[in-house]
């Protein structure tokens, strides 16, 4: 069972001034920002640079379906300014955002992914997925039920998200507004360069399809003219007979790549590549080398979309 926030919040000391100014990993001028997940701190570090100290909430190979955070965590969200959240409907926020913003009223808190449209989360019972992230109900989440909360697999969406950081920062720290601006510019044209490097990559294979565990990848798949095909249906282990149908479409593609990751569970992915005599690769959602990430994921989708 969850703590509950009354009880983190005396065990943390969590309003207590003398617990914030003892702060022994956030210097003093630099503005304390939270974040849920390692992209976004790879955004918030590319606005913020040398001004901000940036800490993650979910860690490396954790998962944001099911994380919590832990004490060291809470105490450093009581001393930020500024949390960043997806906003797009994880099940981390939707368990957890509450309570935290109740551990210290005085963060302001951005939304990643105000301005970005929401897609449809992929795959449903009794289907392997659609083009394009057309089908079905996917995952429960919340307020934003059956939509796919990766926003952040899109360069164009990222772009956004730098966008809602660079004036969370700004409003945070109005003295340093004008450098944050001048860091989100650069940021900006970083990942304007690599759509194109993507959008290159991917071409040959435009109008393909991959086989993945998790559907996360709509948004991603969607920028570049390839569909998904996931095992994992409505957020749920598939059926041996949907299981059977995954098989079934991976060998009429011709498909010898099943893409997994590395927070879930890959027993189905491996089932179904020994079915078609094929193998098992990871990708991630959730890694916080953003460029490089995109990168590996289009070359490796290149070789493979049928």
């Amino acid at each position: 069972m969850r703590t509950t926030v009354a009880a983190l919040a005396l065990a943390l000391g969590a309003f207590s001034p003398s617990a914030m100014a003892l702060s022994p990993d956030s210097p003093p001028d630099k503005i304390g920002v939270m974040v849920s997940i390692l992209p976004l701190a790879y955004f918030a570090e590319g606005v913020g640079k040398g001004m901000v100290e940036v800490s993650v909430m979910v860690p490396p190979g954790g998962n944001p379906h099911t994380y919590e955070p832990t004490p060291l965590q809470l105490g450093r969200l009581s001393r930020a300014k500024l949390y960043v959240k997806v906003g797009s409907g994880i099940e981390f926020e939707l368990a957890w955002m509450d309570k935290l913003a109740a551990l210290n009223r005085s963060m302001k808190i951005c939304d990643a992914s105000k301005g970005i449209a929401l897609r449809e989360m992929e795959g449903r019972r009794g289907h392997g997925g659609g083009a394009h992230g057309q089908e079905g109900e996917g995952h429960d989440h919340g307020a934003h039920h059956g939509m796919d909360p990766h926003v952040w697999l899109s360069p164009a969406n990222a772009a956004v998200i730098v966008k809602n950081i660079r004036d969370a920062l700004a409003e945070a720290d109005p003295a340093h507004a004008s450098a944050y601006a001048a860091n989100a510019r650069a940021l900006t044209a970083e990942l304007e360069q690599l759509d194109g490097e993507l959008r290159r990559t991917l071409a040959p294979v435009r109008g393909g399809t991959f086989i993945v565990f998790h559907p996360g990848w709509g948004y991603f798949a969607a920028r570049y003219g390839l569909t998904q095909a996931p095992i994992e249906i409505g957020g749920k282990e598939p059926t041996g007979k949907e299981l059977a149908a995954v098989v079934t479409r991976a060998r009429k593609l011709g498909s010898k790549t099943v893409f997994a990751s590395p927070e879930f569970s890959r027993k189905a992915a491996e089932v179904i590549a020994r079915e078609i005599g094929g193998r098992v690769l990871l990708i991630d959602a959730l890694a916080k080398d953003y460029p490089d990430n995109l990168r590996r994921v289009a070359a490796a989708i290149a070789g493979e979309a049928r």
